[in-house]
């Protein structure tokens, strides 16, 4: 019989492969329609064509032989996807480095990276993988095996997998789901078969007839079955198709910062106490600029001098009354940053930098506002606040180039302009309860005294330089309490004067207690190139305008200005009233005094006088509460001493983690025997800031031996022990054991040191320890 010419057999023998190619490749078309330009979906279209190429030219091999050919060419065109898109991306590091790096994270990264994603080696390779294996086991099924239909089912799944990342971050993909069904129904419409091609060829016609209606049943009920799958659901389907579908990253989590890049405003002072302290280099460029002397874009870039440039590490949005906290929700980007819109009445400047990371700890990357590029280091960014963290975290000479566009706002529409209000600004307009009523009284009185926002932003910025004192030793806290002390406590017992801390702190409560929405950003005031040190890191407060954006303020007093008494110019009103002005009364003298008998007739009667007795007893209870205190005192000595001291190094490290639970129990944080060492070690340092934060004088604040810092590192540094002890037993050294001990030390002592002086003594003396379980 004829089988047609050779171009309708060849026409009929690549139906199915193309078909297969054009279904994978749509997967990549519903990927990339979340990430930047077109490389993603062109590197999945060529692993459509690849994998379904490699099983046809080697359909005549044995099927054991073909997967493995398969995976050496996908390993190849993994290569080359890797190559390209490291390229493109500018990534730095050599290509072993990054192949390894991108195939530990590639679904983590995937998942939480910032729409539009950058095709990156981590982000192209998990779907470049799928779709070249997707072809693989399609192609195997549909044409070695000869169930096309069957064989559709990889590439619907990976369709449906691109889906569901997409998630609700891109429109419905409704075209690529059509043109998906209508390929497979040309697939499935098209004979692969010639014509003359019958299966019950040279069968008898007694044979060929049961075959023919055993086929023809199949066929009716195949078809039945999908009438009426298509009848049920389709309905349900169809009404997906205007639902929100569910975000996978919301099953991910971020990547997160440690407590000192969550709160770098605790950071200040321990930098001004050590001002010569290189924490990183820059280089500056700005070619958008005509002069490239003019100063930059307002006060704090004038505290580098002229041609200055103001550097933001942090935004920090959230006050709870304790703590200032960035609360920034941070996702893995690429070099390219997503733009935002910039303020209606404000004009861009492009601002190119380079910078070399010196004793700059952390994860927080310094840049000018606001970052639009970034090379040389792989970040992760938050668009709401628009601040970087490089989620290794900073390492000395690490050299990174940030293209920024800095806003400047037209400063001749501040004195009319208005500040917004509602949910969208309810974050920056929050004051928590508990805040002192001298704070609110001050406040209104600026907001009284000046109606429109930017009067009212002035005003508290010229209260501020006007009558405090900037110092570089006045101790860390923003806590209520705190500002209390710093607004209003006496000049002769450390009032009145703080770091930039309290000052951007202060300007942005009392802000939003007069309606402003405001928050505090640190960062650094440096040159245009050249190295920055810890004196040039300091905070500034900023205050949002409509058609304006965020402006920034400089509470801080000039250098040379003496400041004036607070008392001078606010006079709260006291609290209670006046007692009421009358002659004090005067005590009538009875008609006749009483004679004192009892007494007499006590010491008459020859036995022991009551005040004896009653000063004997109180005395001899007092001595035995001392004489328990101090057994108590020896036996917490003595069970400490045994913890750090005594046992295996592994003993002593455990011994050091139960010295820090209890501290942690002593300070009113107990934890639950359930977490892990990094969850304690996080409770451990929220405990170490709340007590810090709340207490007010340097004597309170460092009298327990290193200080905060020193304490939260050795937070770390134990948890790190009590992990490898946990997970590497036999490994510790002697050598560890005694820093374990150190570290339980220090942190316990810090924690001590910030209470009072009655609840440290009753520290010593707790029974609990003695009896708590562990």
């Amino acid at each position: 019989m004829g089988r047609g010419t050779p171009v309708v057999r060849l026409l009929r023998a690549t139906v199915v492969p193309v078909t297969l190619v054009v279904m994978i490749a749509l997967a990549g078309v519903v990927l990339g329609r979340v990430y930047a330009g077109s490389l993603l979906t062109m590197l999945v279209a060529g692993a459509a064509v690849g994998s379904v190429a490699v099983s046809v030219v080697t359909r005549r091999l044995p099927s054991w032989l073909v997967a493995p050919v398969s995976v050496l060419a996908m390993f190849g065109w993994t290569v080359v996807s890797l190559r390209v898109a490291a390229t493109q991306a500018q990534v730095p590091g050599g290509f072993v480095e990054v192949a390894g790096d991108a195939a530990r994270n590639a679904i983590p990264r995937l998942l939480t990276a910032m729409i539009p994603v950058e095709p990156t080696p981590d982000t192209i390779l998990l779907p470049v993988v799928a779709a070249w294996l997707a072809g693989l086991a399609a192609s195997e099924v549909a044409l070695r095996a000869g169930r096309v239909l069957l064989g559709y089912l990889p590439p619907v799944l990976l369709h449906v997998g691109a889906v569901y990342v997409v998630g609700p971050n891109a429109e419905p993909a409704i075209g690529a789901t059509v043109a998906l069904v209508v390929a497979a129904a040309l697939g499935l419409a098209v004979p692969s078969r010639a014509a003359g091609d019958d299966p019950v060829d040279g069968l008898d016609p007694t044979a060929r007839s049961g075959v023919r209606a055993r086929l023809a049943v199949a066929s009716a009920a195949g078809t039945a079955v999908v009438v009426a799958s298509a009848a049920l659901l389709g309905p349900a389907v169809a009404a997906l198709v205007d639902s929100r579908p569910v975000d996978p990253r919301r099953y991910v989590e971020p990547p997160q910062v440690e407590t000192l890049d969550e709160n770098p405003l605790i950071r200040i002072s321990g930098w001004a106490l050590n001002p010569e302290q290189q924490l990183f280099q820059v280089a500056t460029e700005r070619p958008d600029a005509p002069d490239s002397t003019a100063p930059a874009d307002g006060p704090p870039d004038s505290a580098a001098g002229g041609g200055g440039v103001r550097i933001r590490l942090a935004v920090l949005s959230d006050y709870d009354g304790v703590t200032w906290r960035v609360g920034a929700t941070y996702r893995n980007a690429g070099r390219i940053l997503p733009a935002t819109e910039p303020a209606p009445y404000a004009t861009v400047e492009t601002v190119r930098q380079e910078i070399t990371v010196g004793d700059l700890s952390g994860r927080l990357l310094p840049a000018v506002p606001t970052p639009r590029e970034v090379s040389g280091a792989r970040v992760a960014y938050d668009p709401g606040t628009g601040t970087l963290i490089r989620p290794d975290g900073l390492v000395p000479g690490l050299r990174y180039t940030v293209t920024s566009a800095r806003e400047r706002p037209d400063v001749n529409l501040l004195a009319t302009a208005s500040t917004p209000a509602g949910d969208a600004v309810a974050r920056v307009l929050h004051v928590p309860d508990g805040a002192p009523e001298q704070l609110r009284r001050l406040a209104t009185q600026l907001a009284e005294e000046n109606g429109a926002p930017y009067a009212r932003a002035a005003a508290i910025e010229q209260w501020l330089a006007e009558h405090y004192r900037l110092v570089a030793d006045a101790p860390s806290g923003h806590a209520y309490p705190n500002l209390a002390f710093f607004l209003f406590g006496p000049r002769n017992g450390g009032g009145q004067r703080g770091t930039s801390e309290q000052f951007a702190a202060s300007f942005a409560v009392l802000g939003r207690l007069a309606g402003l929405p405001t928050r505090v950003v640190v960062g650094f005031a440096a040159a245009e190139s050249g190295p920055v040190r810890a004196a040039d890191a300091y905070a500034w407060p900023e205050v949002l305008f409509d058609g304006l954006g965020w402006v920034a303020f400089d509470p801080l007093p000039r250098p040379d200005d003496e400041p004036r008494p607070v008392e001078e110019d606010f006079r709260p009103k006291p609290e209670d009233p006046p007692p009421s002005e009358q002659p004090e009364p005067t005590l009538e003298p009875t008609a006749s005094p009483p004679a004192p008998a009892a007494a007499g007739d006590a010491a008459d009667s020859g036995g022991v006088p009551v005040p004896v007795l009653a000063g004997g007893a109180a005395g001899g209870l007092l001595l035995l509460v001392g004489a328990a205190l101090v057994v108590l005192a020896g036996l917490r000595r003595a069970r400490t001493r045994a913890r750090l001291h005594r046992g295996d190094p592994a003993q002593r490290i455990a011994g050091a983690w139960r010295e820090l639970t209890d501290a942690l129990r002593l300070a009113g944080r107990p934890v639950a025997a359930d977490l892990s060492a990094s969850e304690v070690a996080t409770v451990a340092h929220h405990a170490l800031t709340e007590a810090f934060d709340r207490s007010t004088t340097t004597a309170e604040a460092g009298g327990g031996g290193d200080g905060p810092v020193a304490a939260h590192r050795a937070v770390d540094d134990l948890a790190r022990l009590i992990n490898q002890v946990g997970f590497a037993p036999g490994a510790a050294t002697v050598e560890q054991a005694g820093a374990a001990a150190e570290a339980a030390t220090t942190y316990s002592g810090a924690l001590r040191a910030a209470r009072s002086r009655w609840r440290r003594v009753l520290w010593s003396v707790h029974p609990g320890p003695l009896r708590w379980p562990h």
